[in-house]
């Protein structure tokens, strides 16, 4: 069987009299790429934040790379915190710090690293993101939309991480922007064998480079799996959602290629 490197289970999350998350259970296994979607305000950024340990959970268990998130403090939790890497919707820059500096930020805390080993790693991460050299000395508000993304990503693999979450990390480019993007992910994927738990709404993302779908919805995952399965789940939501006019340009190949 397939590792799962994400073992959520009755996750609850609530913020005051509001329940986001009751009894949810979901996994990440090894080497895939989860896309988690659902609609406004089922909570889909909470999970990601109570996964990474930003949002401290009413109740369940959150277990990455097999440990406990919760049972964890000091030396043992950076350690794991250090196994993964986050890309946020914003990018999340420092805007004092040019790209360069803003990927040897995370790379500060390996021990024994000299400035300039760091500064060496940090523009080998800049080019794996797919940017140019010369974006290395250039400021976050220099950067497009898309080169924000990379420059995040490429933060985000600063410290050669095995699990790497992505939120929306294709809102706001443009459609071959973000079909670029979505192909860098499955290379780096594949190049680095990573795991990846995505955030989005994107339908075209979904259809290039998610292995498995897990659908947020009535404050838990009401169904998880591949295109051609969450297709066929009888839902209202997910039957809107997959099958409506903005499914159909992102979807119609493959429908076509079950039928004929």
């Amino acid at each position: 069987m397939t590792e799962n490197v994400i073992e959520v289970r009755g996750l609850r999350n609530q913020f005051g009299s509001h329940v986001v998350h009751n009894n949810l259970d979901m996994d990440l296994r090894r080497g895939e790429i989860l896309g988690v979607v659902g609609g406004s305000g089922t909570g889909k950024s909470v999970l990601l934040r109570s996964i990474v340990g930003l949002n401290r959970p009413a109740a369940g268990t959150v277990r990455v790379l097999g440990q406990d998130i919760a049972t964890l403090s000091g030396p043992a939790r950076e350690a794991l915190e250090r196994r993964w890497g986050v890309l946020f919707q914003s990018g999340a820059l420092f805007s004092s710090l040019n790209v360069r500096e803003n990927v040897e930020v995370p790379l500060k805390a390996v021990p024994g690293l000299s400035p300039e080993t760091r500064s060496a790693l940090a523009e080998l991460k800049v080019s794996m993101a797919g940017l140019p050299w010369i974006a290395n000395d250039k400021s976050p508000a220099d950067l497009s939309g898309g080169m924000v993304k990379r420059a995040g990503l490429a933060r985000a693999l600063a410290l050669d991480p095995e699990i790497v979450f992505l939120d929306e990390p294709t809102a706001g480019l443009d459609p071959i922007g973000a079909d670029a993007f979505d192909r860098l992910i499955l290379e780096l994927r594949d190049s680095l064998n990573l795991s990846v738990f995505m955030v989005t709404h994107d339908l075209d993302t979904l259809h290039t480079c998610c292995d498995r779908i897990a659908v947020l919805s009535d404050k838990r995952v009401l169904a998880s799996g591949t295109i051609p399965e969450l297709l066929k789940v009888d839902d209202p939501w997910i039957h809107e959602y997959f099958h409506g006019p903005r499914a159909r340009a992102a979807f119609s190949t493959d429908e076509g290629k079950e039928q004929g």
